[in-house]
């Protein structure tokens, strides 16, 4: 690859992405811009401005921006839309920033002239894949550096050294072995490694950041109403909400009733299996709600066919084909489906739990009157009933008799 002259590179201020905006200058020779996303990670993201002013860095070429709005408008709500859950249980919270940080690093790249794109992501891992799709379905030219997949800083102590030797500051807590990594934004925190690689052994209580332990949760279970307008959450307790409000405010009903936990062995789209511990309470409650919605909302038609399309789009979205074709046909697919997937929800959080208690909406297809156990007044003629079925055993009934005849 030619040495790139000015690159753009996804940068948090810690200490990998610290090392690697050196090692870029140093590497190539080449001009540094640096993007750091504000996701709702929590973390305060002044101290990463002047770390990168600290190692060279001039002020113009500083992106530091609140994305918190896009991310949840633009990106989790229609995957929630899908209620997408990847192998059974994972909710994507890593996956679905990626996508949104790209398209800010090759906006950027425009912007400032640069022709190169940098990450952290190691040649292990999934976001290397995501980062780097996502480029190349925005801008087929960009070239792309994955500083892990180059150098030799194959160790800590390598890092270590490296830092050492261009006075990169080392907080303290980073000179021993990190207990686990951690990746976080507005939809949830995901650890991995050390302490947790090993799948046999229960992971420690401290790994857990957003929640508190369910068992110390409430004793009293809280009742809240999320309200839906086609399909996204627009409101809490009759309170309207931006997107990142809504996102929020759950976040803080499902860390103070321990919600949204999951320890998980996944498949990696790179081959191999990884464990790791989520914590997505906002995001839990919003599916169990969404899906509350759906029920009265969506015919069975529609329903049936949109959950036999989410795993594919689940898939689609952990891959990193978040900018493909076939995800765009599928998100439209869904997006219609979403038309009249308005009204509101009633939940139960307690211990851990999140339940649907009531559902309400004006566009609801449930017909008390065809369902009633009491005088439906005629709205239901049972009759009907024979001749439904005999039309669907029709079928059943010639196949066992041929299965009779050849017995």
């Amino acid at each position: 690859m030619t040495a790139p002259k000015k690159v753009v590179l996804a940068y948090s201020g810690g200490l990998d992405t610290s090392i690697i905006l050196k090692w870029l200058q140093t590497e190539y020779g080449c001009e540094v811009v640096t993007f750091t996303a504000d996701l709702g990670q929590g973390e305060e993201l002044e101290p990463a401005r002047a770390k990168a002013e600290l190692l060279g860095i001039k002020p113009e070429n500083i992106f530091i921006e609140d994305v918190r709005e896009e991310f949840v408008r633009d990106f989790v709500f229609p995957m929630f839309r899908a209620n997408a859950i990847y192998e059974g249980q994972y909710l994507l919270g890593t996956s679905i920033a990626r996508p949104l940080i790209s398209k800010r690093l090759v906006e950027i790249a425009e912007m400032t002239g640069a022709d190169a794109v940098a990450h952290g992501a190691t040649g292990k891992g999934n976001d290397q894949v995501r980062f780097e799709l996502a480029a190349y379905a925005l801008n087929p030219e960009i070239k792309v550096i994955a500083p892990w997949r180059e150098w030799d800083l194959s160790s800590r102590t390598r890092l270590l050294e490296f830092a050492e030797q261009h006075q990169i500051p080392v907080a303290k807590d980073k000179r021993g072995e990190a207990p686990f990594s951690v990746d976080a934004n507005m939809l949830h925190t995901s650890s991995e490694g050390k302490v947790l690689e090993d799948p046999a052994e229960i992971a420690p209580e401290y790994v857990h950041q957003r929640t508190v332990n369910p068992e110390d949760a409430p004793d009293t279970p809280e009742f809240i109403e999320v309200g839906f307008e086609k399909g996204d959450a627009v409101s809490i307790n009759g309170e309207a909400m931006s997107p990142a409000t809504v996102l929020e405010t759950l976040n803080e009903y499902g860390r103070k009733h321990g919600i949204g936990r999951l320890d998980f062995v996944e498949n990696r789209f790179v081959g191999m299996k990884s464990r790791g511990v989520y914590e997505t309470p906002g995001g839990t409650i919003l599916l169990e709600a969404h899906r509350g919605i759906e029920q009265i909302t969506l015919d069975s038609g529609s329903g049936h066919l949109k959950d036999s399309l989410m795993p594919r789009y689940a898939e689609l979205i952990y891959n990193g084909f978040w900018y493909s074709p076939e995800r765009e046909m599928l998100q439209a697919a869904i997006d219609k489906s979403q038309e009249h997937v308005t009204g509101t929800v009633t939940l139960k959080l307690y211990k851990g739990s999140v339940f649907t208690v009531a559902r309400a909406s004006d566009h609801s297809l449930y017909s008390e009157a065809h369902v009633t156990f009491e005088d439906d007044a005629g709205a239901y003629d049972q009759k009907d009933a024979a001749g439904f079925i005999q039309l669907n055993a029709l079928r059943l009934k010639l196949l066992a008799a041929r299965n009779r005849r050849f017995k």
